[in-house]
């Protein structure tokens, strides 16, 4: 699902982390886990009920998840992620809805900069971003140590390899 260096964590009891819980809205207890381990899906997020349905545990996540992290291993810093992109689209904004959970396919309209040679050339808006959830998930090249929390999730700059680009 992920390229073999992706890490995704709950880390569920961060001191004075936005999402953080010692129990779930059930009053399972909550724990630290792995949700992604070197690109390889460990666990789910299953209240009471949904455990049930499935024959499996619940994972202390009724109500949501917990502060989520994801790494690569390398801390880069968002100059070198834009070196390491050489040439493309650096996102800043992504307007509406366009993703087809059965197959996976992304359409959205964004906005942002064109990036070359490492360096932001000019802004851009009125564009199109498009491709495959599956693909996407598996090229990522770089997470950038530039981490923003937004609710539960705490991520950094992602660097995906290959998508398409259209309009402008």
């Amino acid at each position: 699902m992920f390229p073999s260096n992706i890490q995704i964590h709950e880390l569920p009891h961060i001191k004075k982390g936005l999402a953080s819980s010692a129990f779930d809205d059930e009053g399972v207890s909550t724990h630290e886990r792995k949700i992604v381990e070197n690109g390889i899906v460990q666990g789910y997020f299953l209240g009471s009920y949904s455990a049930r349905k499935l024959g499996l545990c619940t994972s202390g996540n009724a109500g949501g998840n917990h502060n989520i992290t994801i790494s690569n291993g390398t801390s880069l810093g968002f100059s070198t992620i834009l070196k390491e992109m050489d040439k493309g689209l650096l996102v800043t904004e992504l307007l509406g809805q366009g993703i087809n959970p059965v197959t996976g396919d992304y359409s959205r309209g964004a906005a942002g900069y064109w990036v070359e040679g490492g360096e932001v050339c000019y802004p851009v808006e009125e564009i199109t971003i498009a491709g495959n959830l599956k693909d996407m998930l598996s090229s990522i090249s770089a997470i950038g140590n530039d981490i923003v929390v937004r609710g539960s999730k705490r991520c950094g700059s992602l660097l995906v390899k290959q998508m398409t680009v259209a309009g402008g």
